[in-house]
């Protein structure tokens, strides 16, 4: 057992990097996806770029910090259960050491090994409660225990990916006169981006890389279009 304190910096500094790369996605992929379609359906409704400006900016804020409350509440959600099992492997090896100790001979038989190895295994891991218990969290319930810190990074790195992501297919009504022509720039703005980074996220995590470009981008594209279409079957009359 002692090999495995040896190497405990790492993972956490690769676990700490998947969750920063996780949170990055989801605020950037919404922050692109959302305003986007949000100002494509008000381009087909009003004929202002102000408007479209004006709304778009709202949403951007009410949308990252919406975001980053999500992704704040899902960390603590995750630690205060991890807390809560914790303190309830701790009781049962208090209440019913026997029938503990018989799921860890169990979990041990699994992995293959000899009868006398396991329960020498038995023995050595039961003598101590922490390392006990620190057993069964990882391998009876599969958890790992999760930074305390990490809720607060998740809500600030989500809400501030989602921010930026929703300013690239805004950028373009700043520089174009009419809603219209600044859907049009919005639009190949907006999916060229989604192509990329749904081209690279899809390497980062080992998935087909045009496939998944592809895929983002059909999806902004098709959230745009679909906001837009409605938007104009709803608009308002004139006069």
């Amino acid at each position: 057992m002692p090999h495995v304190h040896a190497t405990h910096p790492h993972p956490e500094d690769h676990l700490t990097s998947s969750a920063m790369l996780q949170d990055i996605v989801i605020g950037l992929s919404d922050g692109l996806t959302v305003p986007f379609a949000l100002a494509a359906g008000l381009s087909g409704a009003v004929s202002s770029s102000a408007l479209v400006i004006t709304a778009g900016l709202a949403e951007i804020v009410a949308g990252s910090i919406a975001m980053g409350l999500g992704g704040y509440l899902s960390g603590r959600t995750e630690v205060e259960h991890y807390e809560s099992e914790l303190a309830r492997e701790y009781r049962e090896i208090q209440e019913v050491p026997a029938v503990e100790r018989e799921e860890v001979r169990e979990l041990l038989q699994e992995i293959g090994l000899s009868p006398a190895t396991v329960e020498q295994a038995v023995q050595e891991l039961t003598a101590d409660s922490d390392q006990w218990v620190k057993f069964m969290m990882k391998y009876e319930l599969g958890l790992e225990k999760p930074d305390p810190k990490q809720a607060p990074k998740s809500a600030a790195t989500i809400s501030l990916a989602y921010a930026i992501g929703g300013l690239i297919p805004l950028s373009a009504y700043f520089f174009t006169t009419t809603p219209d022509e600044g859907l049009l720039w919005s639009a190949v703005i907006t999916l060229v981006c989604l192509f990329v980074f749904g081209y690279l996220k899809s390497r980062l995590t080992g998935q087909p890389p045009v496939w998944g470009a592809l895929k983002m981008a059909g999806t902004g594209a098709l959230a745009a279009g679909a906001a837009f279409w409605v938007a104009r079957q709803f608009q308002p009359h004139e006069g």
